[in-house]
């Protein structure tokens, strides 16, 4: 596991650390025995040369009489600040325990990717920023994790997987095999407000097909998620499954009223109903126009 080769690595820089200071350390105790009389004789001539006037530069350090009295007071400047042993906002450590459950909970998604015949991939966690900046008035691109590194170039944290596995489909350029059946279980980030259960970085099962036109990719994946759900005791008792259509919602929209060009926008808000109450979004919805009674029809 790569946490126990890390440990093991630290243990033995440790012992490595110790055996070097011991190797320095211990000549230099024998030396104050041997030749104290040597030491104690060179440090005396330093002094004789500057009291004599002759021979030689002397020490700076020597020279400056006010020396004790500026070291001291840097000390005294240079206090040292608490070391905050929080993570940062929006994150979270794993101790061992909580690695053990993180594994097992991995490895179930594991066992049914590999059931349903689905290839592991990753990609990395930092991204070109115009790889989520071009999919222009979703929530996600206000949400960024966004800098401009060293060189100039502007990067992001990734917030999601798909264009990241769009990007390395398009790589390929046609040379992939269809149907494209790949999972992946990233790490994601996004800075936004945080509710319960809901942080600024989290994991997630992510299981794609590509290349069938028909209804048969949609069907096997909910058939993976009911495996998943039974394999680790989960009935219909605690979870639901919901279904969406964009062109179902689309069709809902257009009967509310509600104009095309306010389509995406609309959908934010209600996929917002699934975190926040419909107060929380008031505001929202006057800037888009929208009565307060479309949403609840949808709801």
């Amino acid at each position: 596991m790569k946490i126990s080769c890390t440990a093991m690595f630290t243990l033995l820089l440790q012992l490595r650390r110790a055996s070097v200071a011991s190797a320095f350390q211990q000549p230099a105790r024998i030396s104050a025995r041997n030749v104290g009389q040597r030491s104690i004789a060179s440090s005396s001539s330093i002094l004789l040369a500057k009291e004599g006037g002759g021979g030689g530069r002397s020490s700076a350090a020597v020279a400056d009489k006010d020396l004790l009295n500026k070291t001291t007071s840097d000390k005294q400047s240079n206090k040292k600040v608490a070391l905050d042993t929080n993570p940062p906002k929006g994150t979270r450590d794993f101790y061992p325990a909580d690695m053990r459950l993180q594994s097992w909970l991995f490895n179930q998604w594991r066992q049914v990717a590999a059931t349903y015949g689905f290839s592991e991939y990753d990609a990395p966690v930092l991204e070109s920023e115009s790889l989520y900046t071009r999919k222009a008035g979703e929530e996600v691109t206000q949400q960024l994790y966004n800098f401009e590194d060293k060189g100039g170039r502007n990067v992001a944290l990734r917030p999601e997987m798909t264009p990241s596995l769009a990007r390395m489909v398009m790589a390929k350029k046609g040379g992939l095999p269809l149907p494209l059946k790949w999972y992946s279980i990233p790490q994601c980030w996004r800075y936004e407000r945080m509710t319960r259960g809901r942080r600024r970085e989290h994991y997630q099962w992510n299981m794609d097909i590509w290349g069938v036109d028909g209804i048969e990719a949609e069907a096997e994946l909910l058939s993976a998620m009911v495996m998943f759900f039974k394999n680790v005791g989960l009935t219909a008792d605690d979870v639901g499954i919901k279904v969406n259509s964009r062109n179902v919602i689309g069709e809902v929209l257009t009967e509310l009223g509600v104009p095309e060009e306010k389509f995406a926008a609309t959908c934010v808000l209600v996929d917002k109903l699934e975190k926040v109450p419909l107060d929380a979004i008031q505001g929202e919805l006057e800037e888009l126009g929208l009565e307060r009674s479309m949403i609840e029809k949808l709801t």
